[in-house]
This record gives structure tokens, sequence and C-alpha cells, in this order.
């Protein structure tokens, strides 16, 4: 039997030093996804997605392709896609989350994000959380793991600075947040800086 393990974190850098972890204990590159916002534009790729749904299908091809040589953060791909905004991803989930909405109508795009990870067993509560959390900012690392190795992979995510979910989504509700909107506008880049500073110094 396989545990999905989920983390999120405030930039990517954690993320990625967090998915280089999992690699180097033995997770199968294969077996790990990562999603991370890229509203202030860290991440600059050759090609230039559109926020259509087949682009976004197209996109995460790529990242979930990737599985050897380079590991997966090689294989990082640029998505637009409403409600989360610009983001790049790579991997499983990525794939699953923009698949899921391939031919659908743009705007319901976001919402594949919160299904993908209730289908992978993350509860929908904490689904929403780590859909915010993206849309405000944030990384995502999620990883397919023998039942075996579940708690010494929560233990990667945990060493490389992920974020308290419970008190981050209590820091949420206090400014009204309920759910994950996908019809919400995107965060701009002003806007995911301020977020990361309010966090940086809590």
């Amino acid at each position: 039997m396989t545990k999905t393990v989920t983390a999120m974190f405030d930039d990517y850098q954690s993320g990625a030093a967090a998915v280089r972890a999992l690699e180097t204990a033995g997770v199968p590159a294969s077996d790990i996804s990562i999603i991370a916002n890229n509203a202030d534009n860290w991440h600059t790729g050759a090609e230039r997605t559109s926020e259509a749904a087949e682009d976004a299908g197209k996109g995460a091809g790529v990242g979930a392709a990737v599985g050897g040589v380079g590991g997966l953060l090689a294989g990082l791909g640029m998505l637009a896609i409403p409600g989360l905004g610009p983001i790049v991803a790579a991997g499983w989930l990525a794939s699953t989350a923009a698949g899921a909405v391939t031919g659908a109508v743009v705007g319901a795009a976001a919402g594949g994000l919160v299904g993908s990870l209730t289908e992978a067993g993350v509860p929908e509560r904490d689904a929403h959380v780590y859909a915010e959390g993206v849309r405000r900012g944030g990384t995502l690392v999620t990883a397919k793991v023998p039942d075996s190795m579940a708690t010494e992979a929560q233990a990667i995510l945990q060493r490389n600075r992920s974020v308290d979910l419970t008190h981050r989504a209590a820091a949420y509700r206090e400014s009204g947040w309920s759910s994950f909107d996908e019809s919400a506008p995107a965060y701009t880049a002003e806007e995911v800086q301020r977020e990361r500073t309010r966090y940086m110094t809590r």
C-alpha cells in the first residue's frame, strides 16, 4: 500500500530542497510532485503557456514525464491557471490537476488541484488550504510513498521548513477566508510578496 505525504512551503527553495531530500532517500522522481507560485516571475522558461486548459495539460505533462537524469526538478514546466495564477510545476499531481480540466472551460481549471489532492487521499479541508497556499505564493510538494516509508518522508518534509498547516489555515480564516475559490483573482507579485513577508515575521 502507498500513502500520499504532502507539505506546503513559503518559498520554492525550501520545497525544492525537500524534493531533493526525498529523491536522495529513495523516492522515485515519478512519485513526487511540486507546484510553485510564479507570480513574481522567479522562473522563466523558454516557452510561455497561455491560460488555455489545453496548454495547461501540455505543460504539466512535461514535468510528469521526467523521472530519470536530473530528477524531478529538471522537468519544471510553466503554467497559467485561473485561480492559482502563474505556476511552475512538475510531476504526477500537476499532470493530474491540469489533465482533469483539459478541454474544459478555462475558469474551471484551478479546481483541478483540490480534486486531484483529495483523490490522492488528502483530506478535502487540507486540500483547500494547500491550494490557497499556492495561490498566495507558496510551494506544494507531494509524494506517493510505501506505507513503511511514510513517517520518514513526512519527517523529510518537516525538516525542510514546511508550513504548519493548522496554524496557516487559522491565519487564513482570521482574514475571513473559508475555502479555496477557483473564481477568485490570482495574487499579483506584490500581493505574493506581502503574503510571504507576513509569515516570515511570525
